[in-house]
């Protein structure tokens, strides 16, 4: 190797160890900046996260205020009994008598971050003021909701049978608020309780009647035959004419409704009341089988002499049958 081809060799060395210890350098100097940038980003994203949650916070905490000011108070008992009192003001203001109205309380059920309330409201009336009762309660400025309506066909012309639940809730913790009284956006004059009104002209829910045959001709000379179950004018009606059709509480007292099918009335009875020749004991909510494999969900129990007799929902008196001692409740079996 001549003097020139070490002197190129020398300079070509050098140029790489340059180069080697400039790239060197700049890694260990780059990476703690590239680190550096990197916790930078994330520590923003961070805050941006956290700037974030905090809207979202205050924005939370404003709307729970709005439905805390709409709520009927902070306590299941204070809603419970203010949301009963407004019930009872809706079905007077809806032209309906509160005698024919039951209402049982409902709840309370735990909900995440509340608890919910209501009524069981059952009862009947003139299908116009029902459905003022209805449009009353759906545009109610508490928070609320209907849940379970149903609509029969009642005893008369016009005339139907409403059972729902109305269902409030109180907020666990509740927001601190002052309340003031509140005022619903509709009433029974606006607009939008008058798009209701074709339901009431058409007679949406009157039952179908079939049409009564015709009468058999009379032969001329032959006298009319009559019946054997032909029931002579004037002739009090028997226990069958008389229905089991609720069987209800109300301020935790139960309530035994009786409707008499010929006379299109029906009577309330309570514990102590004498029916069908016994005396009411209670109200038994428990789901029995009955002898004919039937389920019941509830039935009156009456004390004939030393026996105990049970009638079912939605049967006549002349249905009413013998309990042994395994289907008395608790609280009659000890009674002799």
């Amino acid at each position: 190797m001549n003097l020139r081809e070490k002197k190129l060799l020398i300079a070509v060395g050098t140029l790489v160890g340059v180069l080697a210890a400039g790239f060197g350098i700049r890694t260990l100097i780059s990476k703690p900046l590239n680190e550096i940038d990197k916790k930078i980003a994330t520590a923003r994203n961070k805050l941006d996260k956290i700037r974030a949650d905090r809207r979202s916070y205050f924005a939370a905490e404003d709307r729970m205020k709005a439905y805390a000011l709409r709520a009927f108070a902070d306590t299941v008992d204070q809603a419970s009994g203010l949301s009963g009192e407004m019930l009872t003001r809706q079905i007077l203001r809806s032209g309906l008598q509160e005698s024919d109205f039951t209402r049982t309380p409902v709840g309370p059920r735990k909900l995440r971050g509340a608890s919910e309330i209501g009524w069981s409201v059952q009862g009947d009336g003139p299908l116009v003021d029902v459905l003022d009762l209805l449009f009353l309660l759906q545009e109610s400025p508490h928070v609320s909701r209907l849940e379970g309506l149903s609509l029969h066909a009642g005893d008369g012309p016009g005339f139907v049978r409403v059972r729902f639940r109305y269902l409030t809730l109180v907020f666990e913790p509740a927001p601190d608020v002052q309340r003031k009284e509140l005022v619903a956006k509709s009433t029974l004059e606006s607009p939008l309780r008058h798009l209701y009104n074709g339901i009431v002209s058409r007679d949406l829910l009157r039952p179908y009647i079939k049409r009564p045959p015709a009468p058999p001709a009379v032969v001329q000379g032959q006298a009319p035959s009559t019946g054997a179950a032909s029931v002579r004018p004037g002739t009090p009606p028997g226990p069958e004419s008389f229905k089991i059709v609720s069987l209800s509480e109300w301020m935790g007292q139960p309530e035994v409704h009786v409707r008499d099918l010929t006379q299109q009335k029906t009577q309330r009875y309570r514990p102590g009341d004498t029916l069908a020749g016994g005396i009411v004991m209670c109200v038994d909510y428990r789901p029995l089988h009955t002898s004919n494999f039937l389920r019941s969900d509830s039935r009156v129990i009456l004390k004939i002499g030393s026996e105990f007799w049970a009638i079912e929902r939605g049967k006549t008196l002349a249905d009413k049958r013998k309990l042994s001692p395994a289907e008395l409740p608790e609280q009659l079996a000890k009674v002799k």
